[in-house]
């Protein structure tokens, strides 16, 4: 079955096609908070027009809006095609793709921008790729403390370098086509964001 994987949890905005165990097709942009924008012309370029019998999306967490935007575009055209439609997270995705750019390493942490000056934080072990503990949403002193040396991935990494030059970092954001590297049960969420950290509104007390 050939699968649309979307991806819009960060400053990038990526779509792929998957086929019989392969990337057909992909489109990777850094577009800031331009994913509403960009997102249905990308995926309308793919092939077919990306037409697929199921849809991946990430879910976060990210950007709010970025993760919104992809949800509703997945829903929307898995309505529209009689598709399923199913989810995956930012983190394994990331730590995935490190784990196969860097075969060297037995564990990592993928470090995320979080927002208000904290970052997305979670680590993995690999051979089977596993999550060594649940994500957090961390000051960038709690999350130096939290990594203890390990090698670290993402775009989040930008808060940790100044705390300690000789950190092993990398940036990467995230990209849809490494979604072809995740395990069935890391594509089996269901479509809802995912929310690393409470919402800044706060609902008034009832009188």
């Amino acid at each position: 079955m050939r699968t649309l994987v979307i991806e819009t949890s960060t400053a990038a905005c990526s779509v792929a096609l998957i086929e019989a165990g392969a990337v057909i097709a992909s489109a990777h942009e850094v577009v800031g908070r331009g994913h509403a924008e960009r997102l249905i012309p990308m995926i309308a370029e793919l092939p077919d027009g990306g037409r697929a019998g199921r849809i991946l999306v990430d879910c976060g967490p990210g950007s709010f809006t970025g993760v919104r935007v992809g949800i509703a575009a997945a829903r929307g055209l898995a309505f529209g095609w009689d598709a399923e439609v199913r989810g995956f997270a930012s983190l394994p995705l990331v730590a995935a793709a490190a784990f196969t750019s860097r075969p060297d390493l037995s564990d990592l942490a993928v470090v995320l921008e979080g927002g208000h000056g904290e970052v997305f934080m979670q680590s993995f072990e690999a051979n089977p790729l596993r999550a060594t503990g649940p994500f957090a949403s961390l000051r960038p002193e709690a999350a130096l403390a939290a990594l203890a040396g390990r090698p670290a991935f993402g775009n989040g990494i930008r808060h940790l370098a100044p705390l300690d030059p000789a950190l092993d970092l990398t940036e990467r954001l995230p990209d849809a086509a490494h979604a072809i590297l995740l395990a069935d049960d890391l594509t089996a969420l269901p479509a809802r964001p995912i929310y690393g950290r409470a919402p800044d509104a706060k609902p008034k007390a009832l009188a």
